[in-house]
């Protein structure tokens, strides 16, 4: 069995007052700096085989430090969506949680085993065609530029962003 390998990708990660937070943990078709990208259905045989519950919720790939559940996990047309909650009776998971809505901490990452890929001789770039996912992370430095959060709700200043980015996005330019 070959070792475990961590992911990377932007998490569009928004977080609520009781540690629920959903996002994307992969974003399929993307290059991360490590030269990977995962390909649509990559986790699919995964998923079906483990299930939400089956995948972990870590701080910083550290098997030692779980800091929440995975509530959904589930590949859609953009990547890896999830929804988790952090359990906020473990005090690592408190301070996670008090880390995101500062906006200091802000990336999500795969760890995963892999099954099936192919290099391209000319690129360098490894395609993902089929991954055992075993945990995600919440991490601090992404291996995908784009791996940040987008927003960390905690009330009235959550509702104002919402409706901020909700207006951005319907102006025509």
């Amino acid at each position: 069995m070959s070792a475990t390998e961590t992911k990377f990708a932007r998490s569009d990660l928004a977080v609520e007052a009781d540690g629920t937070f959903s996002g994307y943990a992969s974003l399929f078709g993307k290059a991360d700096l490590g030269h990977d990208v995962v390909l649509a259905g990559a986790f699919a045989a995964s998923l079906r085989k483990r299930g939400a519950a089956g995948v972990k919720m870590l701080f910083q790939h550290d098997p030692n430090q779980p800091i929440g559940v995975w509530q959904e996990i589930r590949e859609d047309g953009r990547g890896l969506f999830v929804k988790g909650r952090l359990t906020t009776e473990v005090e690592r998971a408190r301070e996670v949680l008090s880390l995101m809505r500062a906006g200091a901490l802000d990336g999500l990452s795969i760890g995963y085993r892999t099954v099936r890929g192919r290099t391209d001789a000319k690129t360098g770039i490894r395609s993902l065609i089929e991954v055992d996912l075993w945990e995600i992370s919440v991490v601090t430095f992404p291996l995908l530029p784009e791996a940040r959060v987008e927003a960390v709700k905690s009330g009235r200043a959550a509702l104002l962003a919402a409706i901020g980015r909700a207006t951005e996005a319907m102006r025509v330019e």
